[in-house]
């Protein structure tokens, strides 16, 4: 297995307004966290115009959507933003790309384009990466360096498409999943990857850190407050930083996951892992 270095994110989403924004992303820089992550909703800024401010706001944090929905955008409009926003930021920039999400259908819906089915929208993912890394001749090519793509994925066409294509594979898994559930994950990854396996990225989100779980978050996450609390999920880790820091590693020796996401509410509390892990 390939000698893969941790890496972290935050995954953030509000902010009062644009200094507070600024100020997360200025925040997240400090603590060591290599990237902001932001989602693609409706009901959150468009993300192009956030992480762009992130990247005016700093000077090493590296930013990206978690993920931009093929769904509601035409290929080549992804690879036009995405050029746009590598020439933005100084190419810091790295895109994030799914085939949708729970709840797509409405923001597809109020966009006014169609959803599609599962098998339409990870054919309009393929394309979107043919596009990203062979921009049509007219379009805007930013600096002419086709940013980092990571590919969420949950299903197998999906884990294996992302296995093919990626340079990050990120594991879009339910909120329960365990070590064992997530290495069969991994070994459809493996398998579809071949050769290229050991320059795959891979990566997994904290939605808690420490034994309490927030009653919003079980809502969000449309879980049991209880049974998450109690269970091995990936999702949530606890103990000390010098213990979740060797759940990390060990799941990297074993799996290989490197690069970790967690959510922004906890990331001063996750920061003394960072210290530990980033970079080693």
């Amino acid at each position: 297995m390939a000698d893969r270095r941790f890496r972290f994110a935050v995954m953030a989403a509000w902010a009062r307004d644009g200094a507070d924004w600024a100020a997360q992303a200025r925040r997240a820089e400090e603590l060591g966290y290599a990237t902001l992550l932001t989602p693609d909703t409706s009901g959150t800024a468009m993300p192009a115009a956030s992480l762009a401010a992130a990247a005016g706001a700093t000077t090493t944090l590296r930013v990206g959507t978690f993920v931009l929905s093929a769904a509601t955008r035409p290929p080549h409009m992804i690879a036009w933003e995405a050029a746009s926003m590598a020439f933005a930021t100084g190419d810091r920039f790295e895109l994030g790309i799914g085939a949708g999400r729970p709840g797509g259908e409405d923001d597809a819906a109020l966009f006014g384009v169609p959803y599609g089915s599962g098998a339409e929208r990870l054919a309009r993912v393929e394309r979107v990466l043919d596009a990203v890394a062979r921009p049509p001749e007219r379009l805007f090519a930013g600096t002419g360096r086709a940013p980092r793509v990571l590919v969420a994925a949950s299903r197998r066409r999906m884990l294996e498409l992302a296995a093919r294509r990626a340079d990050t594979v990120a594991f879009g898994v339910p909120p329960m999943t365990d070590d064992v559930r997530l290495a069969e994950y991994v070994e459809i990854v493996r398998k579809a990857a071949g050769e290229r396996f050991d320059d795959l990225e891979l990566c997994t989100q904290v939605h808690v850190v420490g034994d309490e779980v927030p009653e919003w978050l079980s809502r969000q996450m449309n879980v049991d407050t209880a049974a998450l609390a109690s269970s091995a999920a990936i999702a949530k880790l606890s103990g000390t930083p010098r213990e979740m820091a060797d759940t990390l590693a060990r799941r990297r020796d074993e799996l290989g996951v490197s690069y970790v996401s967690v959510a922004s509410a906890f990331a001063e509390e996750f920061a003394p892992v960072v210290e530990l892990l980033a970079g080693r």
